[in-house]
């Protein structure tokens, strides 16, 4: 093994070193009787295209800029708040209570050390917007209230807002700009100048919360060797696959994975925020992967619009995004556990998606569309291509969300262990022919 990949971390703390993060050594650990409750001071949210909300403000005491943008989940707001691709956002609740059963701690279990209980080290969003935060909570896990979480990690929050109002403006306008200002002298100051406003989108976020060096999980299972480029892994991901006896070894998302290839039996390509033109030379290395390497290829989120552009795809900026347990999608191609023609039910957080066109590229085939809007939700290659590649828009491995596709993870793992002991699984097959012309078109 490379030397550069020997170093491994043991605990919460080294993982929380490793992403450059800060987090306390010790937790709340308080009874419903003795919440801290947030003062009561006024706070707003300006939005750049001229629209102000105002409400009272909870977590931190200091105001952010962000981009504003909402999720329909009803529940885990633990897991959306920690997952790494809302990172640099507003995130705006459809469900009117949040903070009822409060926030666990973070600590890995036992079964799976060093991945975080939650999806990972620590809240990743700008900010929170809900409609009715509940102060008070009770939950067997919780240790703090979602108000203590928010102000232990400087993230600023509004409730008191029609957040039914947000979201449909948002769902007319796309997602926007905003600034959460917090007290009173912040909110009469009133909205900022046009130029002021920060846009996430223009940063490399990728690189903000991808790990800063390669480390190991489960190194001595009987699983097959597993690569992760972590563009902003979600906990569950590598938890789903060292559950099923993988060995992982997570990358920096900027790793030449062609360097090491040939010790591993798969590579998968995690979720992520922000653009993916944004790591373009990632996918340009994805690409010498694809065409160099036939074991087995995994991406979901970023890294299934990363493995479109190395196949020749175009990504596009969609209007909102997806957000949510609740999205549907079609699949076009039987491939293990998934049987086409089924319409399975999936949590999503995206921003960007790959244009649906009537001629996919050469070795490739489109694996689901949604239901609701038409765009890809899935590439695979042909059984022609020769290759064992896949990658989907949605998370199979929810946390939160619906179950109905966590099967393709245990499909991955079982063509990397086949591959390993020079057996065959290969995952594509009986591609269902879609024409673009015959599905609405989303809006780019």
């Amino acid at each position: 093994m490379s030397s550069i990949l020997r170093p491994l971390a043991k605990t919460a703390a080294a993982a929380t070193a490793r992403r450059g993060l800060a987090t306390p050594t010790t937790l709340p650990n308080q009874s419903l009787l003795q919440n801290v409750l947030p003062a009561k001071v006024p706070a707003a949210l300006f939005l750049k295209s001229g629209q102000e909300y105002h409400g009272t403000g909870f977590g931190s005491s200091n105001s952010k800029f962000g981009e504003t943008v909402f999720s329909t989940s009803i529940t885990s707001y633990t897991d959306s708040l920690t997952d790494p691709s809302y990172r640099g956002q507003f995130l705006v609740f459809t469900s009117p209570m949040v903070g009822n059963y409060g926030v666990p701690s973070n600590a890995p279990l036992p079964e799976t050390p060093g991945i975080p209980f939650l999806e990972s080290d620590g809240m990743q969003v700008a900010g929170v917007i809900v409609s009715d935060l509940a102060v008070k909570y009770s939950h067997y896990q919780a240790v703090e209230s979602l108000h203590e979480w928010c102000a232990r990690y400087d993230i600023p929050g509004v409730t008191g807002v029609d957040t039914r109002a947000i979201t449909t403006l948002l769902r007319d306008q796309g997602t926007t700009l905003g600034r959460i200002a917090i007290g009173a002298d912040e909110v009469a100051k009133g909205a900022p100048a046009q130029d002021a406003y920060w846009d996430p989108s223009k940063e490399n976020l990728i690189s903000q919360v991808s790990t800063k060096q390669p480390y190991e999980l489960n190194p001595n299972g009987k699983g097959p060797k597993i690569a992760v480029l972590d563009f902003g892994t979600k906990a569950n991901i590598t938890r789903s696959l060292v559950k099923r006896g993988a060995r992982v070894t997570v990358l920096p998302w900027d790793f030449d994975f062609n360097t090491v290839r040939d010790q591993y039996d798969g590579l998968f390509l995690s979720n992520g925020p922000g653009d993916p033109m944004s790591i373009y030379d990632t996918a340009m290395r994805v690409r010498q992967t694809i065409a160099e390497w036939n074991k087995p290829i995994f991406g979901i989120c970023m890294g299934h619009q990363i493995l479109g552009i190395a196949a020749g795809m175009e990504a596009y900026r969609m209007t909102f995004g997806n957000r949510g347990h609740n999205q549907p999608v079609l699949a076009l191609a039987n491939s293990a556990s998934i049987k086409a023609g089924r319409v399975y039910v999936t949590s999503q957080n995206h921003q960007y998606a790959l244009k649906l066109t009537e001629d996919f590229p050469e070795g490739w085939a489109p694996f689901f569309i949604n239901c609701n809007d038409s765009s890809v939700e899935g590439i695979i290659s042909t059984p022609e291509s020769g290759k064992q590649i896949w990658g989907v828009q949605f998370h199979p491995e929810s946390a939160g969300g619906p179950l109905d596709t966590i099967g393709m993870l245990s499909d991955f793992v079982d063509a990397c262990a086949a591959g390993a002991t020079g057996g065959s699984a290969h995952i594509g097959a009986d591609q269902v022919k879609v024409n673009p012309h015959h599905v609405s078109q989303p809006s780019a």
